[in-house]
């Protein structure tokens, strides 16, 4: 892993759809708004984003930590558009302050922590949880 700056950024866009809705993403009797977890999704993507440019071949980023307030609906068709800084680096761990917006207000602010892995061991790791041969 490279090392990545205090203050790098990244963005991740998403078009609202009915797909991203709560009413269909989780339950009927919900409101037609923008699923949390939808938004949570974005924040994610906009994190890897910020440190996509440090890793490795054969590394990634898996987020472990979500921290975020949901802080306003957002209805079907608005652009969500997520921002995401790195605030602290300790070793593989990386935080990050992160953000979203729909085209009218700030929707959500937090806090999410990403964790830096070698993707062949990661795959080793699941193999022998799954029960099958790992590979080399």
């Amino acid at each position: 892993m490279q090392a990545i700056p205090l203050g790098a950024k990244g963005s991740f866009t998403l078009v609202v759809a009915p797909e991203h809705l709560a009413n269909r993403f989780k339950d009927a009797m919900l409101p037609p708004v923008l699923a949390t977890p939808i938004m949570v999704l974005v924040m994610e993507n906009a994190a890897l984003n910020a440190v996509r440019g440090y890793l490795e071949p054969g590394e990634s980023a898996l987020g472990t930590v979500v921290d975020v307030r949901h802080l306003a609906a957002t209805p079907v068709g608005q652009r969500v558009t997520a921002e995401a800084e790195v605030v602290e680096v300790d070793g593989r761990r990386i935080a990050f302050a992160v953000t979203a917006r729909d085209e009218v207000e700030e929707i959500g602010r937090g806090t999410h922590e990403r964790m830096v892995v070698d993707l062949r061991r990661l795959s080793q790791r699941l193999a022998i949880k799954s029960g099958r041969p790992a590979t080399r």
